[in-house]
């Protein structure tokens, strides 16, 4: 059997978990907590990196950052997760969904522009299987219409557009360290801050309302609760676990490319005869492997190549029903255009398993099922 995914795993996190309790601190932001949030800082040049519970919390926590008042508008793609969604709905603003890019499955610059309106303040990117957004036309967008940036690099940890770090490029970036993902603290996430003017603000929100954080800097002589927060620090346990991943970032970056590269190559033969399409990488972005996916003739085709996959013991799954489509997007938002791509090119779209520590023998595995599935001999 070849599963779709299985976190990751090194055996210092097993180490780093052990000391943390042995130092009798498994609550938020104790000694591996400081030492991810440097890490981030460090390896993404990022000014403030604030480890997170999830990616959800650390897109709520932008959201708030925002400052947005009932009835403001975002803009984001309807091709997407629910939390990307859920923290702009968390404020009470209206999501305006747009259409996507098929080459990409991103968000398409133009479809934000054209939905623009009086009332609109924050556009949301999400950065689909670790491959940037057009983020030079979107940056571009926000500072002719004055607009905020909130970055979903839940799936972009370890890629870069141009040279710099998704999640770097707007306001706001939010990284996930849910299991499913690169780096994994089981469930877990980070908030990137890219203008220093919102840091106190992101720490008091985040240490339920207090003024913790300049307490233990040394910067007031007791702490108390000064505004509205809500409790965003992980476990030290969490943390602990995801450091000991941190350290071997690049091997496991260079182990998913090696995967992904293979798939690509070997599948190649397949999209030259028309028989699927796969993914597209635009000059420019670097990606980290997150997924690789294949795209079929339609909703009936994928539905009987991943039973015929299945079959075969090798589990490859869909992704995202559009969020406009779902009862929760009519009930909070609208699409802005013409649904050319989203809910199409979602039908046609079906994952590879894809993790660390998947053989080159499996990955073989999994492209002869692919072949025998359309009837050709490899």
């Amino acid at each position: 059997m070849i599963d779709f995914n299985v976190p990751p795993y090194v055996k210092e996190s097993s180490t780093f978990v052990e000391e943390a309790i042995k130092l009798h601190k498994i609550c938020g932001d104790g000694t591996f907590t400081k030492k991810c949030n440097e890490w981030l800082e460090k390896r993404f040049n990022v000014q403030k990196v604030l480890l997170t519970t999830s990616c959800t919390t650390a897109l709520d926590m932008a959201m708030l950052l925002c400052d947005l008042q009932p009835g403001d508008e975002v803009i984001l793609p309807s091709y997407t997760f629910s939390s990307t969604a859920t923290a702009p709905v968390l404020v009470r603003a209206k999501l305006v969904f747009v259409d996507i890019d098929p080459k990409t499955m991103n968000i398409d610059p133009e479809k934000i522009k054209a939905a623009i309106t009086d009332k609109t303040k924050v556009i949301m990117v999400m950065h689909y299987a670790g491959i940037s957004c057009d983020m030079d036309s979107i940056m571009a967008i926000a500072k002719e219409y004055n607009l905020k940036v909130v970055e979903d690099a839940a799936q972009g940890v370890m890629s870069t557009y141009k040279g710099k770090a998704l999640g770097t490029f707007g306001d706001f970036g939010c990284y996930s360290f849910h299991e499913t993902k690169n780096y994994s603290m089981g469930e877990g996430g980070a908030l990137l801050i890219n203008n220093p003017a919102y840091n106190e603000r992101a720490e008091i929100l985040r240490e339920k309302g207090t003024n913790r954080s300049k307490f233990f800097r040394g910067q007031v002589d007791k702490y108390t609760w000064v505004d509205f927060g809500d409790s965003y620090l992980p476990s030290e346990l969490n943390a602990a676990y995801l450091y000991g991943q941190l350290l071997h970032a690049d091997d496991i970056n260079n182990a998913r490319l090696e995967c992904w590269n293979y798939y690509y190559k070997e599948l190649l033969p397949l999209q030259e005869k028309g028989l699927l399409q796969l993914p597209t990488v635009p000059d420019g972005c670097v990606h980290n492997a997150h997924m690789f996916y294949v795209k079929c003739k339609n909703l009936e085709e994928r539905t009987s190549f991943i039973s015929f996959l299945k079959s075969k013991q090798i589990y490859c799954v869909f992704h995202y029903i559009p969020l406009h489509s779902a009862p929760a997007g009519l009930k909070f938002g609208r699409f802005e255009g013409e649904d050319k791509y989203t809910t199409k090119e979602s039908e046609r779209l079906a994952r590879l398993p894809l993790y660390y520590g998947l053989t080159t023998k499996q990955c073989d595995e999994v492209v002869n099922g692919i072949f025998e599935f359309f009837g050709i001999k490899r």
